[in-house]
């Protein structure tokens, strides 16, 4: 059976669409169970009855006329007790019904499986014997795993419209209008034209090829390259004022990559050998491609799309293509398999206004890019037929990962007054920005921001943030190809510190690991989120945490308004070591140099569950604690918000979260301590109120939340606030407390602040 198996998933890997797969799948079981008929029932949910889509016994003209309710035959059986059904004598059950126009004998034999895909049935696999016999184990265990195997397949084909049109063609919209689900990225709403990323050249289908011309081969690539840096370096001219030198290094990385001392030189050395350029490039390529696709840490296996999209483009070149320019028109919706920096070579920047990526995460650089670019964007879109959507009109709606595929003029009404409403919000906000932060009853509330690009700290500045709450410095370290110096360092921190100057600005040290690894210090582990990440590796690597602990002190000096905030604190030891370096830096700093230094406070990051019940003794040893929501709530729920298949239970407003941050609060004060919260519920308008309500008075968030947040708080008292949260530690699940909360504040002018869905 598992050589059946195999098989199986080899073939249905390779099928050109749903309707072969469903072949296969009837086919080879047929087989594999030596039975008489092999058939598959999809649910159609429209009526919900069960369809016959595909069959290896029965007629092929009942394929899609046979229908059965939950209720009626052995199939809607399945269906109902959601488990397989195994029955020697089928034609005695109460349940059997008999097709005649399906040309089968009544069967003896009955064996059939559910077909369930994130908790719902969407099919069932049925074998059929008209002999008398008893379906074994074994061959019952094979059925349910097929079934399984079947159940992602059939939920992407509900996903792309494809399961429509294969149980109800009548039923499939003329405008092809469909939706699809991706990882919202960069917030932001945006209406416009796809324009598909991809090369004309492919990297894998280049013929092997000798050369006697060595010489003329090397001249021919050489070209190619200088012909791709310059693409680079467009980008990079073109990103000028949008980002800083540390955020546009990264394309510096890409042009790198060309130099003789990397892939350029082992392609060289390839043509002198006598193999032709394409050749060559492609035999390179594809094996550091697979290099990296082949490594555990999620981080280096991203970059295998950075490699192989300069792979496409230099082959483009070399082989002199005949591509024709495309044509960007107003308002691009950028769209790829991969979407990677060098991607928006040959794009004019400000006609983008949406990118969209098969694969990838938030964590991606097109992510980072397009949140410091202030452009919709939606990672890891895995059902989303992107070759097909060249000039296709979409929507793309970054707030909550929705793309919706030739929309119906009543769907693009709905957004186009909802994009023209955001616009309209967003200005009248502007009128906030030099009034304070405080409730209706005039208790004022800190607003903080979230900064690690120069975009962040640019927008953080127009709209009036009172502080950093969170200042990401593994930044700098992400967009380089080593650990930077003391004094580079230095000079970054300095920026920051100065721009905000005297406000606080709370930098927190280095945070990599999980789903953050530096290129050039690989991190390979089964779980990396359980694993070495964090305070972890600042203490384990004394002379990265030291170097950089000096560059933020040296950076604060004369301005004294630096914090230091340790990441992923789970235990007091933990704590102790970090805060003993710090010690050690400020005393060689002041007393041993000479530096006028005031000593900065230091605080604890509350985002793992150990620490919110050691929350107090944590506490006593810093001057402030920091809550990081994100994580939190991922390791609290056992949810990874990056991943498609359980992002929709990744609840901000889990009654077990919410408990957890009353609990943080209540012990930080009872330590007289001060307590924030700089995950993203302090940018959700709702969050923000309960986290008032629990007692929070710092806030730190995305600057483009930050006006949003500051309107919401200025038309609920805390008293209110205070009530809703006492309602909302009672309620049993994520969905009550939304409801409960959307429920009390139907003010229009409050509704207008937290609606970020299309009804």
């Amino acid at each position: 059976m598992l050589n059946y198996l195999r098989s199986i998933v080899q073939e249905v890997n390779s099928a050109t669409d749903f309707a072969e797969v469903l072949r296969i799948i009837v086919k080879r079981v047929k087989k594999a169970t030596n039975t008489g008929v092999c058939s598959i029932y999809l649910h159609d949910p429209a009526d919900d009855s069960f369809v016959l889509t595909a069959t290896e016994g029965l007629k092929p003209e009942c394929v899609g006329r046979i229908r059965l309710k939950s209720s009626e035959g052995l199939v809607g059986l399945v269906a109902t007790k959601v488990e397989p059904l195994n029955i020697e004598n089928a034609h005695k059950h109460p349940r059997f019904v008999y097709f005649p126009e399906t040309g089968e004998e009544q069967f003896s034999s009955f064996l059939g499986a559910p077909i369930i895909h994130q908790r719902k049935v969407r099919g069932v696999l049925v074998v059929q014997q008209v002999e008398h016999r008893r379906f074994d184990e074994g061959e019952e265990s094979f059925l349910v795993t097929v079934s399984a195997q079947l159940a992602a397949v059939i939920a992407h084909a509900e996903a792309t419209g494809e399961l429509t049109r294969v149980t109800s063609p009548d039923r499939v919209k003329k405008d092809n209008e469909a939706f699809y689900r991706g990882i919202a990225s960069a917030p932001g709403i945006n209406i416009g034209t796809a324009v598909v990323v991809s090369s004309p050249s492919d990297i894998y289908a280049v013929a092997h090829r000798k050369t006697t011309d060595t010489s003329g081969e090397l001249d021919l690539f050489r070209n190619a390259l200088e012909k791709t840096k310059e693409d680079l370096r467009a980008v990079h001219r073109g990103l000028a004022d949008k980002l800083n030198d540390q955020e546009r290094a990264l394309f510096d990385v890409y042009v790198s990559m060309l130099d003789d001392h990397s892939l350029g030189g082992e392609v060289s050395h390839l043509i002198e050998t006598g193999i032709a350029a394409d050749s060559a490039w492609s035999q390179v390529i594809i094996e550091h491609v697979r290099n990296f696709e082949s490594m555990e840490d999620t981080y280096l296996r991203e970059r295998a799309s950075d490699v192989l999209d300069l792979g496409q483009r230099v082959l483009g070149y070399l082989q002199q293509s005949r591509e024709v320019r495309k044509h960007y028109p107003e308002n691009t919706i950028l769209i790829g398999e991969e979407l990677a920096a060098p991607s928006l070579a040959d794009v004019p920047v400000e006609v983008i206004a949406g990118m969209v990526s098969v694969k990838g995460s938030r964590n991606s650089h097109m992510a980072i890019l397009g949140r410091a670019m202030g452009i919709p964007t939606i990672m890891g879109a895995v059902d989303l037929p992107w070759r097909t959507l060249e000039n296709v009109q979409i929507i793309v709606d970054g707030n909550q990962g929705h793309l919706i595929v030739n929309p119906s003029a009543a769907l693009l009404s709905i957004y186009e007054a909802q994009h023209r409403e955001e616009k309209v919000l967003a200005k009248n906000l502007e009128s906030l920005r030099d009034q304070p932060s405080v409730t209706a009853d005039n208790q004022h509330i800190a607003l903080w921001v979230n900064t690690g690009l120069r975009m962040d700290t640019l927008l953080s500045l127009e709209r009036g943030a009172e502080g950093v709450g969170l200042y990401r410095s593994e930044v700098p370290f992400l967009t380089r190809t080593r650990f930077p110096s003391e004094e580079e360092q230095r000079q970054i921190y300095r920026e920051q510190l100065e721009m905000f100057a005297p406000l606080p600005v709370t930098m927190r040290t280095l945070d990599i690991g999980g789903d953050k690894a530096l290129p050039y210090f690989p991190i390979e582990e089964a779980n990396p989120f359980l694993g070495w990440r964090g305070i972890r590796i600042s203490l384990d690597h004394p002379e990265i945490f030291l170097t950089q602990l000096r560059a933020m002190m040296r950076a604060s000096e004369g301005l004294n308004n630096l914090r230091i905030l340790l990441p992923m604190i789970s235990n007091v030891p933990e704590l102790k070591g970090a805060i003993e370096f710090i010690e050690r830096v400020y005393r060689e700093l002041t007393e041993e140099e000479g530096h006028n230094l005031a000593k900065p406070d230091i605080g604890a990051m509350i985002e793992v569950p150990a620490a919110v019940y050691q929350v107090r003794e944590l506490a006593r040893r810093v001057s402030f604690l920091s809550v990081g929501t994100n994580d939190l709530t991922q390791y609290l729920l056992a949810v990874d918000r990056n991943n498609p298949q359980v992002a929709e239970l990744y609840h901000a407003f889990h009654p077990g979260l919410l408990q957890a941050l009353q609990e943080i609060i209540n012990g930080a004060k009872q330590e007289n301590c001060q307590a924030s919260v700089c995950g993203e519920m302090a940018g959700d308008p709702l969050g923000a109120l309960l986290l008032v309500g629990m007692g929070y008075r710092i806030l730190s968030m995305s600057a483009s939340n930050l006006l949003r947040v500051k309107a919401i708080l200025r038309l609920v008292s805390l008293t209110d606030a205070q009530k809703m949260v006492q309602h909302v530690l009672r309620l049993p699940d994520n969905r009550a407390v939304l409801n409960y909360l959307e429920n009390t504040l139907t003010q229009p002018e409050i509704v207008s602040l937290y609606k970020t869905t299309i009804a």
